[in-house]
C-alpha cells in the first residue's frame, strides 16, 4: 500500500509539474515599432539554419555558434517533401525531426521563427513541394485548386500536431510562423492568403503569423492585417517607409531574409561576398532597432537529390550544387568564417546590459586522407532492376519515382545514321549503344540530340537520365516532370517500344554483381578506407567525372568535374575508428579507382 501510495504522490507530482510548466507561456506581441516579449521591446537577431543540410549529431554544435556570434533566435523553413516523401507516408524522425531541432535551439537559450509554408524555395527539390502532387490530374500547386488545397491542409495539420505546441504562447521558443513563402514574386490572390492563413490557425498556429516577400512584391505578397516582412532590403528608411505603407503605418520591423552572400550552381563561380561590404548595413539595421534574419547563418550541405534548379528564359537551367556553404558566417562544416567575426563583433554593440557572448568554440578538426583505391566495380547495364514497358517513354512521375534516374531501353535495326533527339529532356542523359556510352546531352546547354551511327545487326540504345533538381521558384514551377518528358526521334521518326529501369539510388545495395576493367559505361565504385581518428574531411573528387558518393551509407551529395564545386565534405559525425565504406556511382569516367580526401574544401575551381 505504502508503495501504491509512494507511487500515485510522484505521478501527481510529475502532472501538476506539468501543468505548471505549461502555464510558463511567454507573450509575445506586435508593438508600434518593436516585438514586446513579455511586454518588453525584443530585437530578433536571428539566423537561419536548415536541419535537413546539417547532420542531426551537429545540430547543438550549429546552435552553439550561433550564440557564440550574438544571435538570439533561429530561423528555419519545413520542407514537405522530406516529411511526406510518399502521400500519406509522414516521416520526422532522424534528420527530419525538426521537433527536436526545435527544443535543442530551446535548451540552448535560442528561439525559433518557423516558416513551414508548403512553398519554402530555398534552392531545394521543386522547392519543397512532393514530386508526387505532380501526379494528381488538374492539381496546381500555389492555387486555390480544391485538391492541392485538401493535400497542403493534410500537410500542415500534421506540422501542426507536433510544433503547434512549441509555440511561445504555450510555454515554447516558437516566436512567429510565416504563411506561404514570398508568394508576391510568383501571385497576388489575397484570397488564396487567406485560406493559407485559415489553414495554419486550423492546424493550432494560433500566435502571430506573417507574410515575407522581396521589397518589390510586398503589395501582392501581403495579407491585410498580418505583419509583413521584407525580404533582401536593408536600408532602415525605406524599410519603415514600406512596412508602414502595409500595416497602418506602424511596426515593427522586420527583414526576414537579410542576404550576406548568395547559392551556387554548376558551372559558374562561387559566389563570394567580403564581409566589410555587410558588416556595415548589420550595423545600420541593428542601429535603427530593426530585426533580421540572416539568409544563411549557416547554409550547410544539399545533400542526396534534394538541389533544386532555377529556369530563367534568358540563361535557361541552372541547377544548383551540392555545397550550400553560401559563403555564410559559418562554412559548410560549421567552422566560423571572416563574416562570423566581423558580424559578432557588430552584434557585441546591440546586447542588453548585462549580457556576454559566451567564447567562440574551436574550429573543428579536419584531415587529410591518403589516396586508396576502389577496386571493386558493378556495371550499372549489369545491375538492372525489373523494367517497365511502353510504347512512349514514361516520366519519373509515371513511374511514381521521385529522385535519381532512369534508364531508357529500345531497340532498333542497326547499320544506319542519323540524329537522335529527346524532345524535352529533362535533365541530363548518358547515351549508350549495345553498352558503350558514345555521347551525353546537358538540358543546360539546351542539348537535346547528337548524331548516332548504328553498327550492323540489332543495336540496343540505353538513355540513361539524371533528375538534377525541380524548378524551385518562378513561373516553371509547374512544368516539372522529369526524364524523356515528349518522345524520341531518330533520322525524323518517332522511337516506340520502351523498357524503363527506375533507378532511384537510395542506396547501392542492389549492385552486387561486379565487374572486370575495361567498362565503358556508368559504373558503381566500391571500396573502403582506414580511419585511426576522426574529424571532418573533404573528398577530392576532381580525377572523376560526374556523380554520387555514399559513405557508410550516407549520400554525401552530387559531384561534377565542371565545378565550381570539386569536393564533397564528409563529417566527422558519420565516420568510425577503422574500415568505412564508400561507393561512388560514376556517369562518365568509369575506368576511375583511386580517391583520396582533404583538410579544405575546393568550392571555386570551374572547369569547361
Amino acid at each position: 500500500m505504502n508503495k501504491y501510495i509512494r507511487c500515485l504522490t510522484l505521478l501527481l507530482c510529475v502532472c501538476c509539474y506539468g501543468a505548471f510548466a505549461q502555464k510558463q507561456a511567454h507573450t509575445f506581441a506586435l508593438g508600434n515599432t518593436d516585438f514586446l516579449l513579455d511586454g518588453k521591446p525584443f530585437q530578433m537577431i536571428s539566423g537561419e539554419i536548415h536541419y535537413p543540410r546539417v547532420p542531426r549529431e551537429a545540430w547543438r554544435s550549429r546552435m552553439k555558434m550561433a550564440k557564440a556570434m550574438g544571435l538570439n533566435t533561429i530561423g528555419t523553413y519545413v520542407f514537405w517533401n522530406v516529411h511526406e516523401p510518399q502521400k500519406g507516408v509522414f516521416n520526422f524522425t532522424g534528420n527530419n525531426d525538426i521537433v527536436e531541432f526545435v527544443n535543442i535551439a530551446r535548451q540552448e537559450g535560442l528561439w525559433v521563427v518557423l516558416r513551414p509554408s508548403p512553398y519554402v524555395c530555398a534552392e531545394w527539390e521543386f522547392g519543397g513541394y512532393p514530386y508526387w502532387l505532380q501526379n494528381e490530374k488538374g492539381l496546381e500547386v500555389r492555387s486555390k485548386e480544391a485538391q492541392y488545397l485538401n493535400e497542403y491542409h493534410t500537410y500542415i495539420k500534421e506540422v501542426g500536431k507536433r510544433l503547434a505546441p512549441l509555440q511561445v504562447n504555450h510555454g515554447g521558443n516558437i516566436l512567429m510562423v510565416q504563411i506561404e513563402n514570398e508568394y508576391g514574386s510568383y501571385g497576388n490572390d489575397k484570397d488564396y492568403l487567406a485560406i493559407n492563413q485559415r489553414i495554419f490557425k486550423e492546424a493550432g498556429f494560433d500566435g502571430i503569423l506573417y507574410t515575407c516577400d522581396p521589397a518589390n512584391d510586398v503589395k501582392d505578397g501581403h495579407l491585410p492585417g498580418l505583419m509583413p516582412a521584407v525580404n533582401g532590403l536593408d536600408k532602415p528608411a525605406k524599410v519603415k517607409e514600406l512596412v508602414n505603407a502595409y500595416h497602418s503605418g506602424k511596426g515593427p520591423y522586420y527583414i526576414a531574409e537579410w542576404y550576406p552572400a548568395w547559392f551556387d550552381w554548376w558551372g559558374t563561380k562561387h559566389h563570394t561576398i567580403p564581409a566589410e561590404d555587410y558588416a556595415g548595413r548589420l550595423d545600420s539595421v541593428l542601429a535603427a532597432g530593426m530585426s533580421i534574419n540572416m539568409y544563411m547563418f549557416h547554409g550547410g550541405t544539399t545533400r542526396g537529390f534534394m538541389n533544386g534548379s532555377n529556369y530563367k528564359d534568358k540563361t535557361g537551367f541552372e541547377p544548383q550544387i551540392s555545397s550550400y556553404d553560401y559563403d555564410a558566417p559559418l562554412d559548410e562544416a560549421g567552422n566560423a568564417t571572416p563574416k562570423f567575426v566581423k558580424f559578432r563583433e557588430v552584434i557585441k554593440k546591440y546586447l542588453p546590459k548585462n549580457v556576454n557572448l559566451p567564447e567562440v568554440p574551436a574550429a573543428k578538426l579536419a584531415i587529410t586522407i591518403p589516396t586508396f583505391s576502389l577496386k571493386s566495380s558493378a556495371a550499372l547495364l549489369s545491375n538492372l532492376p525489373v523494367p517497365v514497358t511502353n510504347k512512349t517513354p514514361l516520366t519519373f512521375e509515371d513511374l511514381k519515382q521521385d529522385y535519381g534516374y532512369v534508364l531508357y531501353r529500345t531497340k532498333m535495326k542497326g547499320g544506319t545514321s542519323g540524329i537522335l533527339a529527346l524532345k524535352e529532356l529533362r535533365d541530363y542523359a548518358v547515351i549508350m549503344v549495345n553498352g558503350k556510352a558514345i555521347g551525353t546531352l546537358d538540358r543546360r546547354l539546351k542539348q537535346d540530340s547528337l548524331n548516332v551511327t548504328l553498327p550492323a545487326g540489332e543495336a540496343v540504345i540505353d538513355i540513361l537520365v539524371e533528375n538534377m533538381g525541380r524548378i524551385n521558384f518562378g513561373k516553371y514551377l509547374l512544368q516539372n516532370k522529369k526524364g524523356i518528358t515528349q518522345s524520341v526521334t531518330y533520322a525524323g521518326k518517332e522511337v516506340n517500344g520502351w523498357q524503363m529501369y527506375s533507378l532511384p539510388f537510395t542506396d547501392t545495395k542492389s549492385f552486387t554483381k561486379t565487374t572486370s576493367a575495361g567498362v565503358t559505361s556508368p559504373v558503381v565504385r566500391k571500396g573502403s578506407f582506414k580511419l585511426n581518428k576522426l574529424a571532418d574531411t573533404y573528398l577530392d573528387m576532381r580525377r572523376w567525372g560526374k556523380g554520387v558518393v555514399w559513405v557508410n551509407g550516407h549520400n554525401l551529395g552530387k559531384y561534377w568535374s565542371i565545378g565550381p564545386q570539386q569536393t564533397l565534405y564528409l563529417p566527422a559525425e558519420w565516420l568510425k575508428k577503422g574500415n568505412n565504406s564508400i561507393e561512388v556511382l560514376e556517369l562518365l569516367k568509369p575506368e576511375v579507382d583511386i580517391l583520396s580526401a582533404l583538410d579544405k574544401p575546393i568550392l571555386d575551381e570551374v572547369r569547361k
